[in-house]
């Protein structure tokens, strides 16, 4: 059960800020693979209604739509969904894009036979909302299929760094939540009929050092970037120092470049 926050729109206008500052999209483009494995392990059929929840830039919506699934990608922030259209529309494909928020999704009863989230719907306020809203939207037998970070992940630990300068807002519970086995069978537990989760190891690349990437996150990771442009002069070059040296103790190349070497939860929900 979620614990409510007394101005839930006060947070959801918070989060959204988030995702708008900065451009995500320039963290994303080094992340495209893993969405790609994912479309192959769910082996998607041809003409397959899929909805990809919390789609940010398209990163598991184009393969989805190449694999040739009939995709809506749906997303909180218009300018990651204005580079999602724009990718579709230079790889030729016929994807629709919809802003909205996962805790309300504006689609039908039972519309799609596979409802997708990769790192994305795990970050709204109010976890049961949301699993209602998958479980409503997924057809009988259909699959509600997420990747979703753990509490030992590095995004993680970035978190916890930037609570210490900025505390999360009151109420809301961990986002990492929806990586622990346990919460997830105890959130989607009514309606579904089989749930498989496996631990995966998950890997992001970067193809500079951890300088660079620690000044990447700054400038385009919204949940960096604000807390970050909120300190004074004298206490941001402590955080950024701060940054660097927990993207170097997670590095685990050798070459100059970075490969943080993490894990995730892999959920795939069979709704009743």
């Amino acid at each position: 059960m979620s614990t409510l926050a007394p101005n839930p729109a006060m947070i959801k206008a918070a989060l959204t800020a988030v995702w708008t500052t900065g451009d995500f999209g320039q963290i994303a483009q080094y992340d495209t693979a893993p969405g790609e494995a994912f479309v192959q392990r769910l082996a998607l059929a041809s003409g397959e209604r899929v909805l990809d929840v919390a789609c940010g830039t398209g990163n598991f919506s184009l393969p989805a739509a190449r694999a040739g699934a009939q995709v809506t990608g749906l997303d909180i922030a218009p300018n990651l969904l204005a580079q999602a259209r724009a990718r579709a529309e230079a790889a030729g494909l016929a994807i629709q894009f919809d802003e909205g928020d996962a805790e309300a999704l504006p689609y039908a009863d039972g519309a799609f036979a596979t409802v997708v989230s990769i790192f994305g719907a795990m970050f709204a306020p109010r976890p049961d909302r949301v699993a209602a809203e998958l479980l409503r939207v997924c057809q009988p037998g259909g699959r509600i299929a997420m990747l979703n970070w753990t509490p030992a992940s590095f995004t993680a630990q970035l978190a916890g760094l930037v609570a210490r300068i900025q505390s999360p807002p009151p109420h809301m519970t961990p986002p990492v939540l929806w990586g622990v086995e346990a919460t997830v069978r105890e959130r989607l537990h009514d309606g579904i009929k089989d749930l498989h989760q496996v631990r995966r190891p998950y890997t992001l690349a970067f193809p500079f050092g951890p300088g660079a990437a620690a000044d990447m996150y700054i400038r385009y990771l919204g949940a960096v970037q604000r807390p970050y442009a909120a300190l004074d002069a004298q206490r941001q070059p402590d955080f950024r120092r701060d940054l660097e040296r927990l993207i170097a103790e997670n590095n685990r190349a050798g070459d100059g470049t970075t490969r943080l070497e993490t894990e995730c939860l892999e959920v795939l929900a069979i709704r009743a």
